[in-house]
């Protein structure tokens, strides 16, 4: 392949932070331990670094016990924990207002997000009210909100449940659509930071602007934390949801941000029961690592191995990259997608070239991505990146894709 400009461009990125690039991949003991093999899958979840592990063996060792039940040392340390990484995803997250806001701890996104439909968007509407769901996101973003809407329903309340309008030829909201057909009696609006499947920014600024001050937005940051960097203040959403194992925390930790200033106060309903303790410990330190490593170099790098691997594939006549076809490479007039690439080979299946793949030591995804009714029909590969994965991975990649023609 012959080199462009945002081969160029790319080069020069990742060799710009290379030294700082190598300190942090030495940090993960499944990456270094294994390095025959490439681990792409970081948008299912993200390795952990050894400052996570060792938190979570401390915590285990020398203070576990339940939080806000006991008045012993380990049950106040335990309690303290929790109390103060809520505090930390504030800090995090560029709480524009921490002594308003809320945060809740969840198993993950997709349990914020239903707890956010179950327990409080039946208190914010009334009969003909509507609300805005994105049809071709993650699945997880989709359902809860049919859910209530059926909920609803069978208490004699009718809410009108209105797609999320996408252009066609990049797979951003159409906000310009958007502005159109929102109107008084629009509610929530339910949207995505970074795309699952296409890894556009979804622009969600532009979103605020087209409905105007007092709709409230619900925001998947499943892909956009750990990755880059995420400003409540700047986004003028009012939830954030993500889940720590994407964040380089432990499976089974998330956290929903609420805002408290558009609609009712945001509490979640019923018993909270014992917290995942070890996952929120994981997570405060998850967060601190993220923040010493810096997420606009972790985005400067990821974005820069996606354009490389965006510009090999177009050149590749046998593989059909998805997205946004202006946003392929470093130099593109349009904002590069971030570090995740879906493709497919026009003559191999795609749960065939998985297996392929993987017989050459690469780890992605291959299938359907769980993405909405009105997303992709068929199943593609993804590999997406983060700070550990390097350029000779993404070459290495790129010459056996080319060598299956």
């Amino acid at each position: 392949m012959t080199a462009s400009k945002s081969h160029t461009q790319a080069v020069a990125a990742i060799e710009e932070l290379g030294e700082w690039q190598r300190a942090l991949r030495a940090q993960f003991p499944i990456i270094t331990g294994h390095p025959e093999l490439a681990y792409l899958d970081s948008a299912a979840t993200a390795q952990k670094p050894k400052a996570v592990l060792d938190a979570v063996q401390t915590y285990l060792t020398t203070a576990n016990a339940n939080a806000g039940r006991g008045t012993y040392p380990w049950a106040n340390r335990t309690t303290a924990l929790v109390e103060e990484t809520r505090d930390r995803v504030k800090q995090f997250l560029d709480d524009p207002d921490p002594e308003q806001s809320a945060v809740h701890f969840t198993s993950g996104a997709t349990e914020g997000l239903r707890t956010i439909a179950r327990d409080w968007l039946p208190q914010l509407l009334a009969d003909g009210d509507e609300i805005v769901i994105p049809v071709a996101d993650h699945q997880a973003n989709i359902e809860p909100w049919l859910e209530v809407r059926q909920q609803l329903a069978r208490q004699g309340v009718h809410v009108r449940v209105l797609p999320m309008p996408y252009q066609r030829a990049s797979g951003d909201y159409d906000h310009t659509a958007m502005a159109s057909l929102s109107g008084p009696r629009t509610r929530f609006v339910a949207a995505t930071h970074v795309h699952h499947v296409y890894g556009g920014n979804m622009n969600i600024h532009r979103v605020r602007r087209a409905l105007g001050p007092d709709a409230v937005i619900c925001l998947d940051a499943a892909q956009s934390i750990g990755h880059l960097p995420v400003s409540a203040a700047e986004l003028d959403v009012d939830f954030i949801v993500f889940s720590g194992h994407k964040a380089m925390a432990l499976p089974g930790s998330g956290a929903v941000w609420a805002r408290q200033a558009r609609g009712p106060a945001f509490t979640p309903g019923g018993w909270s029961g014992t917290p995942n303790t070890a996952g929120i410990a994981s997570l405060a330190t998850a967060l601190d690592w993220l923040e010493a490593a810096g997420t606009d170099r972790i985005e400067r790098w990821t974005v820069a191995l996606a354009a490389r691997l965006t510009d090999g594939l177009r050149h590749l006549e046998a593989y059909e990259i998805l997205g946004c076809q202006t946003s392929l490479a470093a130099d593109s007039p349009v904002q590069p997608r971030q570090g995740i690439v879906t493709f497919r080979h026009r003559d191999i299946d795609s749960g065939d070239l998985g297996f392929v793949l993987f017989s050459h030591g690469f780890m992605v995804r291959s299938d359907s991505h769980c993405q909405g009714n009105a997303g992709e029909r068929t199943g593609s590969v993804r590999v997406s990146l983060h700070l550990y994965n390097t350029l000779e991975e993404v070459d290495r990649l790129l010459s056996v894709l080319n060598s299956l023609g």
